[in-house]
């Protein structure tokens, strides 16, 4: 257990008032539910120390037990709802798991349910940068298309015309003109205990980007669900 002499605990945050997907957490893909999704990710890795489900709802509490995640502690309502952030979500259930686990832990995994088809390493990436390269944080990232760089989105003035999203430059011709942009597409979040129960950032400094080419799904609308439905029915996504 730990890594290079850290000891690391895995959140997985699970609220029950999802909007856009109402119970998402407890929604299957693959014949998993994607709280399943998470915790087997988790336990496929040997060096985390503990794994912690965060939610203030008693059937998503079932659902992580049934699953062999831990679910010491409820998440207090004000860390529920659609305004609260989610640095006080994390570093509630990281005080409550030192308390309930009796030890300290170094740093912290967020293993977000709406992100089933990520894979073992790149979460084992994300922590090498926190760990092994000194960075506060890291987070895992994805290439944004080039037709959704701000330089090819548009607005629209008063009269309902087109006009280039960013004042004072031309809308891009060509992908080949466009620098790269990311997106974080939600598989992995890794932070060191000062960075987060200290400081209260997740981003925010020296956050180090794992960047994955594979294919990313982070479910938030019900055509996504479909969408990773589809991915995992054609067997070529491999989780380890």
């Amino acid at each position: 257990m730990s890594w290079n002499g850290r000891t690391v605990l895995a959140v997985i945050p699970a609220r029950g008032g999802s909007k856009g997907i109402p119970r998402k957490n407890l929604r299957s893909v693959g014949g998993l539910s994607l709280i399943g999704w998470a915790a087997r990710t988790a336990a496929s890795l040997p060096w985390i120390d503990a794994t912690v489900l965060s939610t203030d709802d008693a059937e998503i509490a079932a659902e992580g037990e049934r699953c062999g995640v831990a679910v010491p502690f409820m998440r207090p309502d004000e860390l529920s709802t659609d305004e609260a952030n989610s640095v006080g979500m994390w570093r509630h259930a990281w005080v409550e798991s030192e308390e309930h686990f009796g030890q300290r832990f170094d740093c912290s995994v967020l293993l977000q349910p709406t992100t089933p088809i990520r894979r073992a390493d790149h979460v084992e990436r994300a922590v090498r940068a926190v760990v092994d390269d000194g960075h506060k944080a890291a987070t895992t990232v994805s290439r944004v298309p080039g037709h959704f760089a701000p330089q090819k989105c548009l607005v629209l003035d008063e009269r309902g015309c087109v006009a280039p999203s960013l004042a004072g430059q031309e809308v891009a011709s060509t992908r080949q003109e466009l620098p790269p942009y990311y997106w974080r597409n939600g598989a992995c979040y890794v932070v060191t205990r000062p960075t987060l129960v200290d400081e209260g950032h997740i981003v925010e400094d020296d956050c180090a980007a794992v960047v994955v080419d594979d294919f990313m799904v982070n479910i938030d609308d019900p055509i996504e669900l479909e969408l990773c439905e589809f991915v995992l029915s054609r067997g070529e996504i491999d989780h380890e």
